[in-house]
């Protein structure tokens, strides 16, 4: 918990409590089912949970702000941004059912009230929300195939609704068809563990 403490040193009691009880929780449901790398449980917040929050380096999102998680796996980016905007809502899709499970039963643990997970493709999705975020499911293009008719139109925060994707090396040749709009911030400019030298996150809006 140290390194969500240097990062996010104002979080309420309650949110600390649900972000510490995700070590054991996670220990506990990947012995039963891998939904991490067995070699990546012991650094959790570092790789997982801080990884996912670095989002909320690029924007606050405001309340009420409607943000759809695709291929969460086991719950990430989608949990710890939950119990970092708990005034948000949060759907969490992935296609493997026991996935899914697990996330539903983390949710529920931590009594997390604004986070909804499901087993269903993106493309089957018929909702539409203010921003999709993902961790590195496919790449850039195929992913926007996916989500780009799941952006609404009305705009609540300071970014454009659009694709927050966490991704890693070089991004050249996914990101070269949506320049100008794509931004691309390094993780490394707000984190200094090495992990994230090659981490960043690519923001794309999506333009009606």
């Amino acid at each position: 918990m140290e390194i969500i403490q240097k990062y996010f040193p104002a979080l309420t009691e309650n949110q600390y409590k649900q972000l510490e009880l995700l070590q054991n929780l996670y220990i506990h449901w990947n012995s039963k089912i891998n939904v991490i790398s067995r070699k990546d449980i012991n650094y959790l917040y570092e790789k997982h949970i801080l990884h996912s929050l670095a989002i909320a380096k690029i924007i606050d999102f405001t309340p009420n702000t409607q943000i759809l998680d695709v291929g969460t796996g086991g719950g990430f980016p989608g949990i710890p941004l939950a119990i970092l905007f708990p005034n948000c809502h949060f759907h969490l899709v992935d296609s493997i059912a026991k996935k899914i499970y697990v996330v539903n039963e983390i949710a529920h643990s931590i009594e997390l009230k604004n986070c909804y997970a499901e087993q269903i493709r993106a493309e089957k999705l018929k909702s539409k929300y203010d921003f999709v975020v993902s961790r590195a499911v496919t790449s850039l293009p195929v992913f926007y195939n996916w989500v780009r008719d799941k952006i609404n139109e009305n705009l609540k925060n300071e970014l454009p609704n659009g694709i927050i994707y966490l991704k890693g090396g070089d991004l050249t040749n996914e990101i070269k068809k949506f320049k100008p709009a794509v931004k691309v911030f390094h993780i490394n400019q707000y984190f200094d563990e090495p992990f994230f030298e090659t981490k960043k996150i690519v923001y794309l809006p999506i333009k009606f």
